[in-house]
């Protein structure tokens, strides 16, 4: 059994400063590593340690194995926690730690490599008895066996990348006539996004729920799940609320689930936090859809309602310790929900909203948790992911969880870029969100309610286009100025006649 003292966190943002909060707390120092893009990045002041690794890109960056492995080990860290995203389902990642002698808080490279292939992935859960969607047993070889294949199952069907994530690398074919275009579509972006061009069919279930198990695997055979997490709610396939219980589970669904991703996780010896991800039909029939061997975003509702922090646990089976309670001892207390606020301009397409904050205030109170590392005055750079913090509330029903994610959304103010935040809203007054009916088909299904209908919404631009206006009058009359004043005098006049209707 080895104790870890330092902690290097090879990652960035809310999920770097997550860590960093539990090493704290455990007394483990932290060290942190960043971009030129990231120098005033809250994540390197709150670290013990902080080191430069590379240029923005994330490539030249967070990235680069061999450069993060040599400050781990100039700074004498312990362990490297890789976070979620960049290095954290890298098996020459994990691989190279290994070999360093540097503890890699993650699952060992084999089982990374395994789950990481999903067409690997869906033989080893097969051969263990877990539900697959049908599909091919390969990688396919052409379009013209995928043709073959297709008028086999019949449409539709999802041509997936083998290596893919996020929603990259898939396509949606609804006929026969798609087919060829899809297979080159889906292999060029698995090529340009992951290296590797082989894609795989699976049949296409037309309304299914995204449901995931959260499980805790340790180095001695033990390993629990701490129960589901609904991820229904998406856009591009990537999701935008999570909450746990699901709504659609029963009591009996449940167990049979948990039971199901427990043996998907010892079926290829899995150690450490990771989830087992599922697609359920309407007729509650459940098959495995993907294994993510690290910490997922939505982490902090299974916290929430099992009161277990999942990165010190992480730490813990890092270490070589037991899990120190069983399946019995896990219960569920209460409701919580996750909203993922992104920087970006939602009523356009979800297009991404880089620049300065002016001014942030986030939302306080009973049964609220945000974790961001954003603050007034911090420039969001455009070469990463447009998340910038996760809005977190627990009530003791779902309805009363509901309510408290309204207010929290209500109070959560940022000036200077689009956020999400009125979007959520939107999704939080919903009628078929409230009543728990929807799948991952709900935004487009809801689009016209989830648009900007809410003219007055534009009334905080009205306070802050005033105060601009009543500045550059102070300033006097140069050309600049009288450019600015008359720019601000015209959106202005248009949010009066907007609000005026």
């Amino acid at each position: 059994m080895s104790q870890i003292n330092k902690i290097l966190v090879a990652n960035r943002g809310e999920i770097a400063i997550r860590v960093m909060r539990t090493c704290r707390e455990l007394d483990i120092e932290t060290v942190a590593v960043y971009s030129e893009a990231d120098r005033t990045s809250l994540h390197v002041r709150y670290a013990h340690e902080a080191y430069l690794i590379g240029k923005a890109p994330s490539n030249e960056s967070y990235l680069n194995i061999e450069k993060i492995l040599e400050v781990a080990k100039n700074c004498g860290a312990d362990a490297i926690h890789p976070g979620y995203g960049f290095l954290s389902e890298n098996a020459k990642f994990a691989q190279r730690c290994f070999e360093e002698g540097i503890i890699f808080i993650g699952p060992n490279p084999d089982v990374i490599v395994k789950m990481g292939d999903k067409i690997q992935a869906r033989e080893v859960m097969s051969k263990a008895g877990i539900p697959v969607v049908p599909g091919t047993d390969g990688a396919i070889t052409s379009e013209e066996e995928a043709l073959s294949i297709i008028k086999e199952i019949g449409v539709p069907v999802m041509i997936k990348a083998s290596a893919g994530g996020g929603g990259k690398g898939m396509r949606l074919v609804k006929n026969e006539s798609e087919v060829v275009s899809a297979v080159r579509a889906a292999r060029s972006e698995a090529k340009s996004s992951f290296g590797d061009d082989s894609v795989y069919i699976e049949k296409y279930i037309t309304s299914p729920h995204h449901i995931e198990f959260q499980i805790l695997a340790d180095q001695h055979g033990n390993a629990v799940h701490l129960f589901e997490r609904e991820c229904s709610v998406q856009r591009r396939h990537q999701k935008m609320i999570e909450e746990t219980p699901s709504p659609l589970m029963t009591e009996e669904l449940r167990e049979t689930m948990g039971k199901a991703a427990v043996e998907a996780a010892k079926a290829v010896k899995y150690t450490g936090a990771g989830t087992i991800e599922f697609l359920v039909d309407n007729d509650l029939n459940y098959y495995f859809l993907e294994m993510n061997t690290r910490l997922q975003v939505e982490h902090p509702i299974t916290e929430r309602v099992t009161g277990v922090d999942l990165v010190k646990q992480q730490i813990k089976i890092a270490e070589g310790q037991k899990l120190e309670f069983t399946q019995d001892d896990l219960i569920q207390k209460g409701h919580a929900i996750e909203c993922r606020i992104y920087a970006e301009d939602s009523d356009n397409n979800f297009m991404p909203s880089a620049g300065k904050i002016y001014k942030i205030s986030e939302p306080l109170g009973l049964g609220v948790r945000t974790d961001g590392y954003v603050y007034e005055g911090y420039e969001i750079p455009i070469f990463y992911d447009s998340m910038i913090s996760k809005l977190i509330v627990w009530g003791k029903t779902r309805d009363e969880a509901i309510r408290r994610m309204r207010r929290a959304l209500y109070e959560y103010k940022i000036t200077g870029v689009k956020t999400s935040i009125k979007f959520l809203e939107r999704i939080m007054n919903n009628k078929n969100f409230i009543d728990g009916n929807y799948d991952t088909h709900f935004i487009e299904k809801n689009q016209e309610q989830l648009l900007n209908n809410d003219l007055c919404e534009d009334c905080d631009d009205m306070v802050i286009i005033a105060a601009f206006i009543d500045y550059l009058d102070k300033l006097g009359n140069s050309e600049k100025n009288q450019k600015e004043f008359t720019a601000a005098q015209s959106r202005w006049k248009k949010i009066q006649f907007i609000n005026h209707f």
